[in-house]
């Protein structure tokens, strides 16, 4: 994964609630199988498939998140990885780095 540019994670408000849209996107060999995992889904790595859909390599997964801290990794190929384009990362429990979103109210 090569990262193209420092970015966070794009968000849009929702009109009638409190939770955005969150879409992940990650570079990755286009034969890839990714998935996202995070806090949001209870760090499940099969719960949010992302997709290739023009055959690039830049898979992406919208989320609707609650305000707050998110954390989350990305699963390529069964290894998990931060976000390449997120320099904003926290250690977690097993001594490894998780990425972190802060979704604004």
């Amino acid at each position: 994964m090569v990262p193209q540019r420092k970015r966070r994670p794009d968000m849009a408000r929702t009109k009638t609630t409190k939770t955005r849209r969150v879409v992940f996107s990650v570079q990755a060999d286009p034969e890839s199988i990714v998935y996202l995992a995070g806090s949001f889904n209870n760090w499940d790595p099969l719960a949010k498939e992302m997709t290739d859909k023009k055959h690039t390599g830049i898979f992406s997964a919208a989320v609707m998140l609650q305000p707050g801290t998110h954390e989350y990794k990305f699963v390529i190929n069964g290894t998990w990885c931060v976000d390449p384009t997120n320099s904003d990362w926290t250690q977690n429990s097993l001594g490894t780095l998780n990425s972190v979103l802060v979704v604004d109210p």
